[in-house]
């Protein structure tokens, strides 16, 4: 218990806390998106399992996460996987319930809450890391810490997208501009990076158009069916 009473753990936890307010935005939009696709009663469950489960992904992930970005085409792998999650997500959403909303599941809701979480963080995760200096114990307290802050961003976020649903497109472009982001920065892709810094930004603005596209093409195709 020494290390409670000392100015580095203290600074080390709130740099890992205001870290994860900052880079939890993201996260924050796929649980509201996932969430939202399920009954009201629901809702507050998706938040609560898939927020606890983020943050303890986080931290497994912060043990491997230096390895796993060192590997070639993952990033690319899982930038696919965010632009497929953002389609999805965007496509499922009912613009006309006045003819009943057809609702998703709740273990559904949350493996795509995983799976999103998961390439997210990987890098993340390494900015988490280097504040934690080394320390399990102030890793793990200031992960447990954010879970609130994610919880209650994710909450905010589902009654702004019932309110205002243009957020729910601009949600699921977050999503694909974090795609595009995640896909150009793969380990395999750097030389190409370092010539052509544009690409970052072009990558990412690219995913964000493909998800709105592809997203309200099916979403208009589904409502057609219906």
């Amino acid at each position: 218990m020494e290390m409670l009473q000392t100015a580095d753990f203290w600074l080390g936890l709130l740099k890992i806390v205001w870290i994860n307010i900052i880079l939890s935005g993201d996260n924050a939009v796929v649980i509201a998106l996932a969430a939202r696709s399920l009954p009201p009663h629901q809702q507050q469950k998706a938040v609560m399992f898939g927020s606890g489960a983020a943050v303890v992904l986080r931290i497994v992930l912060t043990i491997v996460a230096a390895k796993l970005l060192a590997l070639p085409y993952l990033q690319i792998v899982g930038g696919l996987l965010l632009l497929w999650i953002g389609v999805q997500l965007l496509s499922d959403d009912e613009e006309d319930e006045g003819q009943g909303k057809e609702y998703g599941t709740l273990a559904a809701a949350v493996r795509t809450i995983l799976i999103a979480d998961l390439v997210m963080s990987l890098d993340n995760v390494i900015a988490v890391a280097a504040a934690a200096n080394g320390s399990m114990v102030l890793l793990v307290l200031g992960l447990a810490i954010s879970i609130p802050l994610v919880i209650f961003g994710s909450t905010l976020m589902i009654k702004l997208m019932e309110r205002f649903p243009i957020i729910v497109m601009l949600g699921a472009a977050l999503i694909g501009w974090v795609g595009g982001e995640t896909i150009v920065q793969d380990v395999s892709l750097h030389g190409a990076l370092a010539g052509n810094p544009w690409l970052h930004y072009a990558a990412a603005a690219a995913g964000a158009a493909i998800v709105v596209v592809l997203g309200r093409i099916l979403q208009k195709r589904a409502h057609a069916a219906h």
